[in-house]
This record gives C-alpha cells, sequence and structure tokens, in this order.
C-alpha cells in the first residue's frame, strides 16, 4: 500500500480532510529550506508538495516565482533539490512527499532517469505543471516504470473525456485546480467544483485534492464541504516562511485544524 493510500484511508476513518503545503526546494536556501520543511511535518502537514526551481515557472505566480529565483539564487540545483527530499525522507520516512516540476527539468535528465532519481530520492509522486493530459502518456509511462504515483491537474472547464483520463492516469491524489490562471492568493479559490468532482468519481479517481488561492482555513473547509478530499496550499505557505519559522508553524496548525472540523 502506497503512503499516499495509507494517509487517506487514515484521515478518512478519522473524518478528516488532508492538508498539504507547498514550499520551494531551497528557498531561501538549503539549510533554511530543509528547516522549513520539518516545520512542515511537525506542525500538522499531512503530506509535502514541493517545488523543483526551474527557471521559467508557467503555472507559478508572483509569490512562488519569487521563492523559485531565491532557491536558483542559492544555487539550489536538481540534484540538490532532491538530495534535499531524501534528507527529510530519511528523518520522517512516512510523509508523503509529491514533486512539482517542469517538462524541461524532465527532459535535461532523460526521462526515465529522472523518475528513477526521484524514486532513489524518497519522492512519492510527481506533478509535471507544463505537460497537459493529452501529452502525458511518456511521463506516467516513466513514473509508473519507477514506481512513482504520477498526478495529473484537473482543469476547473475539463471535458467529460478530460476528466475521464486524469482519473483514470493520476495516482496518489489528483490536483484540482480551482480556478483558472496561475498559483496565488492574490486570486482567490473559485466556486466549489461539485459537478468536476463527481466527474473524477465517477471514473474512480485517486482521492481529489484542491489547489490555486487556498490560503485560508476557511477555504479548507470549503473544499472539503463541496467534496474534496483535500487542499494544497502553495502561495501562501511561502508568504508565511517569508514571515519567519513561528508564522510558519501557526499558519501550518491552523490550516490542518480546519481539515479536522465535523
Amino acid at each position: 500500500m502506497s503512503l499516499y493510500q495509507s494517509l487517506f484511508d487514515r484521515l478518512k476513518a478519522q473524518d478528516e480532510g488532508a492538508f498539504i503545503p507547498f514550499l520551494t526546494l531551497g528557498d531561501p536556501d538549503l539549510e533554511t529550506s530543509f528547516e522549513h520543511l520539518c516545520l512542515l511535518v511537525e506542525n500538522g502537514a499531512d503530506a509535502l508538495e514541493l517545488g523543483m526551481p526551474f527557471s521559467d515557472p508557467v503555472a507559478d505566480g508572483p509569490t512562488i516565482q519569487g521563492a523559485t529565483l531565491r532557491a536558483l539564487a542559492a544555487g539550489t540545483t536538481p540534484q540538490k533539490a532532491l538530495d534535499l527530499i531524501r534528507r527529510l525522507k530519511d528523518r520522517y520516512p512516512q510523509i508523503p512527499v509529491g514533486l512539482l516540476t517542469y517538462a524541461n527539468l524532465v527532459f535535461a535528465a532523460g526521462i526515465d532517469s529522472f523518475y528513477q532519481q526521484a524514486k532513489a530520492a524518497g519522492v512519492d509522486s510527481v506533478l509535471v505543471a507544463d505537460v497537459p493530459v493529452r501529452e502525458s502518456q511518456p511521463f506516467v509511462a516513466a513514473a509508473k516504470t519507477a514506481g512513482v504515483a504520477p498526478v495529473l491537474i484537473a482543469p476547473p472547464n475539463g471535458s467529460e473525456e478530460t476528466l475521464k483520463a486524469v482519473a483514470e492516469l493520476s495516482e496518489g491524489y489528483v490536483y484540482l485546480v480551482s480556478r483558472a490562471g496561475v498559483t496565488g492568493t492574490e486570486t482567490a479559490a473559485g466556486k466549489p467544483l461539485g459537478h468536476i468532482i463527481e466527474t473524477l468519481r465517477r471514473y474512480q479517481s485517486a482521492p481529489v485534492v484542491l489547489g490555486f488561492g487556498i490560503g485560508e482555513p476557511s477555504q479548507v473547509r470549503a473544499a472539503l464541504e463541496a467534496g474534496c478530499d483535500g487542499a494544497i496550499s502553495g502561495s501562501a505557505t511561502v508568504k508565511a516562511a517569508e514571515r519567519g519559522p513561528k508564522a510558519l508553524a501557526r499558519f501550518v496548525e491552523g490550516m490542518k485544524a480546519a481539515s479536522r472540523q465535523a
């Protein structure tokens, strides 16, 4: 049984949703980044979504773009990012870790090699942010061969055909995007997307986790009430980390607490 399946089974039995914070690996430097990742785990994160710094993060808004620039300026390479995950998984082997990356980084390493290196680092899932469903087969195949869960994005305006493919190809969880555009709390999450969740369920998808614009505990609750299995918060987590360790810890505690409310 995968760590994701164990996690979602446990949370369902406890009548809880998952809270999954996102941070960019190596932001603002490798050591501080490791301390931040440990803070996420110690303060209630159910799983982590971690970004591999890339110079052209087209899916990300200004907050995560800034985090990426800081990480790159600090010398974070793909290998150093994976080393950071390996170090984290050595300390917390039961925390599911998802890697968010871009296709160029996968191709630069060689698609099979990239997924094998990710697996060796302890990565549980990989989401390639700029690869649409129709182009995803080589990535999905390489992921499954390496024993890594491929995660695909369910777009808010996805057709029945697209959502069916997402449900059939995604493992670990499905990343449901709350609205069109890039990441960031500058634009709030859209209205609950019940019809999309119902469609994904009809095709027996992996657990559905809502992302984009999630920055308040009330939005975690709204996602769960709409039928999602959890919520991902990226830009708001990065902003909390920018305010310091105490602010980051309080933010994670508050968001996780919202996932426990009946």
